[in-house]
């Protein structure tokens, strides 16, 4: 098949990025695939973080042309004309936050107008985690332009239903980031380079308040009572660091946490990630979580709180471990016990044996068969399939 994808790859950072750049790249192995990204992506006043820009020496790029820009309309119309130029079988976009919408909504309009082709979103994320009083209508109105619709959970799927009563929906794994895992070194090893002993919980990833990274601090004065651990935080803050700072000192617990504000470059992630022993997550709002399929990447188990559809990844008492949100003291118990029962090497086997729920092939399989539906003129319905 023919197919155009829309979306960020490098230098842009981040999931997203990552997610679209291995999406072309398992595409690609079977397709013809024209990639198109943008020539910039968010303002200054609207990006909270110090750059948008990967930084890495080694990244992770396929080829792809820089057309789009998300304030310049005349971009967007010049992309609908290359898009019929292409003459696609299907013109795949990502859908994650509504300051795309515009574009995406126009581009799409207009493919639909004058093309008789497939339009998909892939939503990582149906609507934003911090949602504003405009997100429902712009995502509606984007959204509205699709086919066919691929979600990662169960919470996206039902937000996308709500928006959408009878869109064409499914629903697979978020597939892993296998590809970061060849920076993977000795734990030992690791852990030295980090000046790390012992037991090494990582939280890692951008630094903002539904991560729920205050209630990992408010565990460790517990989990310290009883085993000998690091905290590794490893991620850019996105909002003030100064009350995690605050809750550091007050639990006393300085000497038992590290802290990395900075993006991490993709030849580092590996260092981070084999140092760890376990990987918590303790958000307190999620649809998805790219970090969890970065852990499984190494082969790390997964403590996580049951939000969004993190729950439907990770396999409490199999993978990791599942516990309520916003509960310190579940959180802790989970740490303790999984040092104390040495669930290491049994969780890293679990996640081994179950790595073929998340393989790409599942994704691209997936889509094609929503594109050939759409030729054949076929609707199998609007079911999740997990």
């Amino acid at each position: 098949m023919r197919l155009v994808v829309i979306g960020p790859t490098f230098p842009y950072r981040g999931g997203i990025s990552h997610y679209t750049t291995l999406l072309v790249q398992h595409l690609r192995t079977s397709h013809e695939v024209q990639f198109y990204s943008f020539t910039r992506q968010y303002p200054d006043w609207l990006f909270p973080g110090r750059s948008d820009r990967d930084p890495s020496q080694q990244p992770l790029h396929v080829p792809c042309e820089y057309l789009l820009d998300p304030l310049n309309p005349a971009t967007w119309i010049r992309t609908a004309r290359r898009i019929a130029q292409d003459k696609p079988d299907a013109l795949i976009l990502q859908w994650w936050v509504p300051y795309w919408a515009p574009a995406f909504a126009t581009i799409a309009f207009l493919v639909r107008k004058f093309l008789s082709i497939k339009v998909l979103f892939i939503c990582h994320n149906v609507m934003p985690h911090e949602t504003m009083g405009l997100s429902s209508l712009l995502a509606r109105l984007t959204l509205r332009q699709g086919h066919s619709f691929i979600v990662h959970s169960e919470k996206d799927f039902v937000d996308l239903r709500r928006l959408l009563p009878d869109a064409q929906i499914r629903k697979t794994m978020h597939p892993t980031y296998e590809a970061f895992a060849l920076g993977q070194s000795y734990p030992e090893d690791a852990k030295q380079a980090l000046k790390l002993t012992g037991n090494v919980v990582l939280f890692f990833g951008f630094v903002r308040e539904y991560k729920g990274l205050e209630y990992l601090l408010h565990a460790m004065p517990k989990v310290l009572e009883v085993v000998q651990a690091q905290l590794l935080v490893v991620g850019e803050f996105w909002e003030n660091k100064v009350q995690y700072l605050s809750l550091i000192d007050e639990f006393q617990i300085a000497d038992h946490v590290t802290i990395v504000d900075r993006y991490i470059p993709n030849e580092e992630i590996g260092g981070y990630f084999s140092a760890a022993d376990v990987v918590v997550l303790p958000y307190v709002d999620a649809t998805q979580s790219g970090v969890i399929q970065l852990a499984f990447g190494f082969t790390k188990p997964v403590i996580t709180t049951n939000v969004g559809g993190l729950a439907e990844v990770v396999k409490d008492g199999e993978t990791g471990f599942v516990v309520p949100p916003r509960d310190s003291d579940a959180l802790a118990d989970s740490i303790i016990r999984y040092f104390q029962e040495s669930l290491t090497l049994p969780f890293q086997n679990n996640i081994e044996q179950s790595k073929a729920r998340f393989d790409w092939e599942k994704l691209i399989e997936l889509i094609e068969v929503l594109i050939q539906d759409r030729v054949q003129n076929l609707d199998p319905g609007p079911v999740t399939n997990s």
